[in-house]
């Protein structure tokens, strides 16, 4: 359930923000938002989404409905180097970018699953966590208890050997 475009010319920072727009989205609402966007980068990433749309229902016999755009990744590919006449016979230099564009696409029902399972295993770490603080406070009252009794030691002979010296 995927699709890919390869060194399509476009510039990736410009094929980002259209990618940032519809990631997460349902499939239908993706290619909505992308019909009613007017630039370049739109109707690339629409015609690419409408192909992971047709990959999914032919090969993998998925409704249109039920997918949501799961990732979108805009790579950078290579740039052509073209020059822009300078005065004095010079050139400047000039880099016009390609980019790679790669859609994968995935069903609705299993996120949903995956969040419940997500949930539980967060529950479980929240436990352990708790009967771990409980264990330290315990470790902690004993300790307190012991450290309590041997300042009270330290302090009987200290307290001696100090009124020894007032008294001199």
């Amino acid at each position: 359930m995927k699709a890919s475009l390869r060194s399509v010319r476009i510039a990736p920072k410009k094929l980002a923000v259209i990618a940032q727009m519809i990631r997460k989205l349902s499939a239908m609402e993706a290619l909505d938002a992308l019909e009613h966007t007017n630039k370049k980068a739109a109707r690339i990433v629409q015609t690419l989404l409408k192909s992971a749309v047709a990959n999914a229902t032919f090969n993998d016999k998925q409704r249109p409905e039920d997918l949501i755009v799961k990732t979108i990744v805009v790579n950078q590919a290579q740039s052509y180097r073209r020059g822009v006449p300078m005065a004095r016979g010079r050139t400047r230099p000039m880099r016009k970018f390609l980019s790679h564009v790669e859609i994968v696409l995935g069903v609705g029902g299993a996120e949903e699953e995956r969040k419940d399972g997500k949930e539980g295993k967060e529950s479980a770490k929240k436990s352990r966590k708790s009967d771990q603080k409980s264990s330290q406070a315990d470790e902690k009252t004993v300790k307190g208890s012991a450290s309590k009794k041997s300042k009270a030691k330290q302090s009987s002979p200290s307290s001696h050997s100090s009124h020894s010296s007032h008294s001199s």
